[in-house]
């Protein structure tokens, strides 16, 4: 089934401050998505960060989706890596489990853009259209819309507050250190369906394989970053 076509929402003023990013940190995300991403060291500071914290995270997916007017193949590239790592980190034998697990799947270093504190920095050589750009949020607000049926089954109980034993990675690293590893199969299960599919949404930005991805697929995106660093903000952000 081809995706839905994406409709953009009109713009409301306040949505559009919803990650709080300053005009220094959307000035760095318009650079980072020209190649920045694909330099060495980035690249391993987003691997032991498991990408970026809660708020950097989403931030970013929304700024890149102005930009790329929804083009979220730089996303897609890093998720379905990190993604294939956190798979990875799932085959388990034998004793210790949960300890072998926590290890592999906790932060080893910190959030790239928290580092570098640019939440201060008002980015005055900066094209004030850029900015304003940068946080219309509708393009991001539209790709949710359209992908809401796959991603909503795969969010955090703990972040949402309900019953559901979907886990994010943060949230699960803090099970498994307080009460130890259950379940391990449907955790596994979670992150095997979101490679699965991220990975078909990966590959349709190949050239041959344009329009090959579902919405489902889609969908893998969100569920990626929602489970590498939380999906609080996502949630204020769809309500």
């Amino acid at each position: 089934m081809a995706p839905t076509p994406i409709r953009m929402r009109p713009l409301r003023a306040e949505a559009a401050q919803h990650w709080q990013l300053s005009d220094g940190e959307i000035h760095f995300l318009w650079w980072f998505i020209q190649g920045s991403i694909m330099e060495p060291d980035i690249r391993r500071r987003l691997h032991r960060a498991w990408g970026f914290c809660e708020r950097h995270a989403w931030g970013a997916l929304a700024v890149e989706a102005a930009f790329r007017h929804g083009f979220l193949h730089g996303p897609a590239v890093l998720y379905q890596d990190l993604m294939e790592r956190a798979l990875r980190a799932f085959a388990l034998r034998g004793p210790g489990q949960g300890r072998r697990l926590a290890r592999r799947l906790r932060a080893t270093g910190p959030c790239h853009l928290c580092d570098l504190n640019l939440s201060r920095v008002a980015g005055a050589h900066v094209r004030s259209e850029r900015i304003v750009e940068g946080r219309d949020p509708r393009a991001l607000r539209a790709f949710a819309d359209q992908t809401r049926r796959y991603w909503g089954r795969t969010v955090c109980g703990r972040c949402r507050g309900d019953g559901s034993s979907r886990r994010c990675r943060p949230h699960l690293l803090e099970e498994v250190r307080r009460r130890g590893l259950s379940d391990v199969a449907s955790h596994r299960g979670l992150v095997e369906h979101i490679v699965e599919h991220l990975g078909v949404y990966h590959q349709s930005f190949v050239w041959g394989y344009h329009g090959t991805e579902t919405d489902e697929d889609r969908a893998a995106l969100i569920s990626a970053v929602g489970w590498c660093s939380g999906w609080r903000d996502w949630i204020r952000f769809v309500s």
